[in-house]
């Protein structure tokens, strides 16, 4: 059998092999802490679910929808105007099957292929692959923690943004936890009208944003429109990453042509998670600020608690992730998460998982309630790997 030389760059992921092992230690009846990937353990709102339940149960929600129902574009174009005082008209948004497959595909619509497309690194790794699918070619651009994980426009290459064709930017940051200052987005703009460079903005986070800073939307700063797009997802805000529900929004002419495209291949998303996507952005909010102190008191738990038994790990400043270098003795993001679950059961992602310069770093997901993040740090003193290898 033949395939496409592009699977040569598809390798059996880090999370199937981490799988692996924790699904061999359960077997072996001994606890396995994950904290691996991002999923809400979170519930879903009782009127979100009953907006889904009831539009599912009739018959003619079932046809195509082929496209996004009146009720849905008003819910986005309120929320975006209570939430960031944006105001959308009705070709500057587009739902998408989640934010990921978004960004898998808006690049065929902003680059040929070998074309330059500017990621992360460290960053998410549909950032690189969506481009990589359309044959583009990837730079990685480096966010350092000297510079607040920051991209550093004032020194970037000139030559080398002239060349490029679009520029992925996310805030608050997964991997890394790091939150955006409000100065960084005009830029940002700026940076991007000198070079001719659209911006792609993943903005799954700015409702899990700690210690009394405010999530914001690229799309709130003069200019954006102009030169960008934004996409904003209900999987983490209202505990729906099954229901696969996010939009792309900003400039007109992006949103317009990544609809053609989309035309082609998709006949609209189901309409009973439309429904279910207009309740929870029109429906009470109560839940968005619960589940961010939860968060934040998860991340209080771990962070200041593996402080206290000698890691210094930083306190996130956003998203649902904490970003820990390696304990010192250790070099290999992989082999210290191998050892580490091997020891204290507790399971995490590799920073090499997220590029280059993720390596001498660890991913952990804010996804257990307090008292098992106190259980992950006592685990984890008790096992000596602070101590180095044993």
């Amino acid at each position: 059998m033949r395939f496409a030389s592009r699977m040569d760059g598809f390798e059996p992921g880090i999370f199937n092999v981490l799988d692996e092992r924790k699904r061999g230690r359960l077997a072996r009846g001994e606890p396995v802490y994950d904290l691996s990937i991002g999923t809400p353990d979170f519930q879903p709102e009782p009127h979100i679910v009953k907006a889904l339940a009831q539009a599912a149960s009739d018959p003619a929600n079932y046809r195509y929808s082929l496209g996004e129902t009146a009720e849905l574009v008003q819910a986005v174009q309120g929320w975006y105007k209570r939430r960031y005082g944006v105001e959308l008209a009705g070709d500057e948004l587009m739902a998408v099957y989640g934010s990921q497959e978004g960004l898998a595909h808006v690049g065929w619509t902003l680059c040929d292929p070998g074309d330059v497309v500017l990621v992360p690194d460290p960053g998410y790794p549909i950032f690189e692959l969506g481009p990589y699918l359309c044959g583009a070619r990837c730079v990685h651009y480096p966010l350092l923690a000297e510079n607040g994980y920051l991209p550093d426009l004032e020194h970037f290459d000139p030559d080398l943004a002239q060349k490029a064709r679009f520029m992925v930017v996310s805030y608050p940051a997964n991997p890394s936890g790091a939150a955006a200052p409000d100065e960084f987005y005009p830029r940002l703009i700026e940076f991007a009208r000198r070079s001719q460079i659209a911006i792609v903005h993943d903005n799954a986070y700015s409702e899990i944003i700690f210690d009394g800073r405010v999530g914001k939307s690229f799309l709130a700063f003069e200019g954006a429109k102009e030169v960008g797009v934004e996409f904003n997802s209900l999987s983490k805000t209202y505990n729906l990453t099954g229901a696969r529900v996010s939009f792309v929004l900003g400039n007109r002419e992006i949103v317009g042509a990544f609809k053609r495209l989309r035309s082609q291949i998709d006949y609209g998303m189901f309409l009973p998670i439309q429904h279910a996507a207009a309740a929870a952005l029109n429906g009470p909010q109560d839940s968005v600020e619960r589940n961010r102190s939860a968060y934040q008191a998860r991340r209080d738990a771990l962070c200041g608690g593996l402080r206290s038994i000698g890691w210094a790990v930083p306190d996130s400043q956003g998203s649902m992730f904490v970003w820990a270098p390696l304990p010192e003795g250790y070099a290999s993001s992989a082999e210290f998460c191998f050892e580490l679950l091997d020891r204290t059961g507790l399971l995490c992602t590799p920073g090499s998982a997220f590029g280059p310069l993720g390596e001498g770093h660890v991913r952990f997901a804010l996804v257990r309630p307090v008292p098992v993040m106190e259980e992950i740090v006592a685990a984890v003193k008790a096992s000596g790997i602070l101590e180095g290898r044993g």
